[in-house]
């Protein structure tokens, strides 16, 4: 009993600040068991679709820079073309000059012969830029394709963060090109926009066609 007696209390004072940071602590710990990623770990269906769908954005992207780097490819080829294009007339010009000044005769009457030539090689050259052509824009569609279906995939994706269990399973983005309706309607005419998209094998056409005259013109003058 005496020892009884002899015993002290101890209080150990609580502070205000301890106070708060213990509060804070315990309201953090709830806000990460209630964070919709911690109920997406929870899920076994919600975690297995979020790994389904980050696999196939990270397929995705690759799929992109393949065709940025496919287009940019074609895009060169095509530059080479029309280069390769204005050399050849421009040595063909030249040597057709420096020839009708040192040939005499009938050189007028046989004007055709080199025109014919310049024209057929021309049409080769924009017929083959015409192909690359093809595949660029093809490409270029393809590529627009995929960034839309990325665009949809990461749009679910941060639904799928943000909803956490609620999020619907049975939702799939926009995939297989369809696309959202836009708000503003873009009329098309379709020979405006294959003028457009194909204005390079016009002026290479044009530039041929322009050229026979220029041989009858060098060599009857």
């Amino acid at each position: 009993m005496a020892e009884m007696k002899d015993a002290h209390i101890v209080e150990i004072p609580v502070d205000e600040e301890h106070h708060q940071k213990l509060s804070s602590a315990l309201q953090t710990i709830s806000a990460v068991q209630n964070h919709p990623l911690a109920e997406i770990s929870q899920s076994s269906g919600h975690f297995l679709l979020l790994k389904l769908w980050q696999r196939e954005e990270d397929i995705s992207g690759r799929r992109i820079s393949r065709k940025e780097s496919r287009k940019d490819a074609v895009g060169r080829e095509i530059f080479q073309l029309c280069c390769f294009f204005f050399v050849f007339h421009g040595l063909f010009l030249t040597i057709l000059f420096a020839s009708s000044s040192s040939v005499a005769g009938d050189r007028c009457q046989k004007w055709w012969i080199p025109s014919i030539l310049s024209f057929c090689t021309s049409l080769v050259i924009v017929f083959l830029v015409q192909l690359k052509l093809c595949r660029y824009w093809k490409v270029d569609r393809q590529l627009q394709r995929n960034r839309a279906e990325g665009r949809a995939l990461t749009r679910c994706i941060q639904e799928l963060r943000m909803k956490g269990a609620s999020f619907d399973l049975s939702k799939e983005p926009l995939m297989n090109g369809k696309r959202l309706k836009s708000s503003s309607v873009e009329i098309k005419w379709r020979p405006l926009t294959w003028c457009s998209n194909y204005r390079v094998t016009v002026f290479l056409f044009c530039f041929a066609g322009l050229v026979l005259p220029c041989c009858r013109f060098i060599l009857c003058t």
